[in-house]
């Protein structure tokens, strides 16, 4: 590896290669707004820390999704199995979904490791909780106010609703639950809570620090 790259080329290269195919398939697939969703949007904060090698969008990255996308990971084994965790990956099995897109759809299950690798090669950015917060704050609140509420439309099925699930749990109903603006608060204060900030301390803990902050 040259002097002063820290992450290999072929990486860079098959990384870009994989989202040149990724992008205008789902594009055409499920329309722009699917870039709303979160592990979507990592998608380019991590092509951003590959090229830069930047520690300030891989740690953004992996604090907003290692905890989820690992449950994605456990769910989907499982899913092979017959079992099941949370249904989260239940669509990875429907026959109608189209085995090019259900290959694509299979990044959700090794993002989190190139993540991990990223950011225990470039050293984690205490910044990165901060940032990524108010990142996640203002997609749910674009996706609350300006995107669809479920249930999908019959007439274009495949576009994206409840993006982020900002009306609840499930993209065949709102959640009735509570007033639905209870239920966006709810999830602007859990999703920190719950995984954005015990992955922050676990990456302070085991990854390098960025070299201005004195470690890498």
């Amino acid at each position: 590896m040259p002097e002063g790259r820290r992450v290999p080329l072929v990486l860079k290269l098959a990384y870009s290669a994989f989202l040149a195919v990724l992008v205008p398939f789902y594009w055409q697939a499920y329309g722009p707004t699917n870039f709303l969703y979160f592990c979507d949007v990592v998608l380019f904060l991590t092509l951003a820390a590959l090229w830069a090698e930047a520690p300030l969008p891989a740690g953004m990255g992996a604090v907003g999704i290692l905890m989820p996308q690992l449950l994605w990971v456990a769910d989907f084994l499982c899913g092979l199995v017959g079992r099941e965790i949370t249904g989260m990956t239940d669509y990875m099995f429907k026959e109608s979904i189209h085995p090019f897109a259900r290959g694509l759809s299979l990044f959700h299950g090794w993002i989190p490791f190139l993540l991990l690798y990223l950011v225990f090669r470039l050293g984690y950015d205490r910044r990165s909780l901060l940032a990524w917060t108010t990142l996640a704050w203002a997609l749910m609140l674009v996706c609350y106010f300006l995107m669809p509420a479920p249930p999908p439309r019959p007439e274009s099925p495949d576009l994206p609703v409840n993006i982020n699930y900002v009306y609840g749990p499930s993209d065949a109903k709102a959640q009735e639950w509570m007033h639905p603006l209870a239920w966006l608060g709810l999830l602007m204060v859990g999703l920190p809570l719950a995984f954005y900030l015990p992955t922050h301390f676990l990456l302070c803990w085991l990854a390098p620090l960025r070299k201005e902050e004195g470690g890498g």
